[in-house]
């Protein structure tokens, strides 16, 4: 029953997941002016999902947290790293280098956890 219902939830997530990529690319695919800004958005958050989705393939879930969260993060410095290139707000920027600050270390925390599982 346990696999049962984790096998639903995969798929579950993976609809929803590939059904938000579908809108957004449907957005993007109708606005072929898309600025620079909203091309590099689009690029981290396409790069994000995608990683987030390969964690689900991790059959430890302490592993697969590991891996989604470590992508989920990633995801949040590179958009924040866009918000630094093509933000003008003082107080949007600053919270982009906070972002920064705050889980890059996170970020090598779970890899170097990582690393320790694979010896």
């Amino acid at each position: 029953m346990k696999k049962f219902l984790t096998g639903v939830c995969a798929l579950l997530i993976t609809g929803v997941t590939a059904q938000a990529a579908e809108k957004t690319d449907m957005v993007m695919e109708h606005n072929n002016a898309a600025t620079p800004s909203q091309k590099s958005y689009q690029a981290g958050m396409d790069n994000m999902h995608h990683d987030m989705m390969a964690a689900l393939q991790a059959r430890d879930p302490d592993v697969a947290f590991a891996l989604g969260m470590t992508a989920h993060h990633q995801g949040a410095i590179d958009m924040a790293k866009t918000e630094l290139k093509y933000g003008k707000d003082p107080e949007m920027r600053a919270l982009a280098e906070a972002i920064i600050k705050a889980q890059q270390p996170e970020i090598d925390r779970m890899q170097n956890w990582l690393k320790q599982q694979k010896k």
